[in-house]
């Protein structure tokens, strides 16, 4: 999160990004973290977490659908090296969650591999129409961060991790407009 401060603030510290850091990571990796975000170009968790090579694992999906692979890789880094933090990182005005949401409320499919999109947000979309409000797109993407970070704790495979306090798993959201993430749920106490 202090790397998100010099995000949003502009005062970059570009940490990790020269040769030597290459050649320190070229044989052995340790990320302090794993991030699972959006295909979206906006949201290059690199960046907006101002970390470098070697720093950490990050999956990238369309509305952070998840599926066995994906899942998979998610699990890596605590699995193999022990990586104690995992975020799954929505964000405002996510094209991938409007799809789904438009197609879940019209009934029509989207074409191709996209379907598998769709039906791997539509938990979030039926908990999103179920609480209603403004600004159905925004709260569906809010709810996909919070149920698949909630799926993930709970997941046979890490939920151990969790249990005793090695592993936290994160859902937060970014602000395009702002640069800001926000933890919106399982912060450590």
């Amino acid at each position: 999160m202090d790397g998100n401060k010099r995000w949003v603030s502009g005062d970059l510290q570009h940490p990790d990004r020269d040769p030597d850091r290459r050649e320190f990571v070229a044989q052995k990796q340790e990320p302090f973290g794993s991030v699972l975000s959006c295909i979206d170009s906006r949201v290059p968790p690199e960046l907006l977490f101002d970390t470098g090579l070697g720093d950490l694992y990050v999956m990238r999906t369309g509305g952070e659908a998840v599926g066995p692979v994906v899942t998979g890789s998610v699990e890596y880094g605590p699995l193999t090296s022990g990586t104690p933090l995992i975020v799954v990182l929505g964000h405002q005005r996510c094209g991938a969650v409007e799809a789904a949401y438009k197609s879940l409320r019209d009934d029509k499919p989207l074409p191709g591999n996209l379907e598998s999109i769709v039906r791997a947000l539509r938990p979030a979309y039926q908990q999103t129409v179920r609480q209603g409000g403004a600004d159905p797109v925004d709260r569906m993407a809010r709810a996909q961060v919070t149920l698949t970070a909630a799926d993930l704790r709970s997941n046979g495979a890490l939920a151990p991790l969790v249990k005793k306090g090695s592993l936290a798993v994160i859902g937060a959201y970014y602000s395009l407009d702002t640069g800001k993430v926000e933890v919106l749920s399982g912060a450590p106490y």
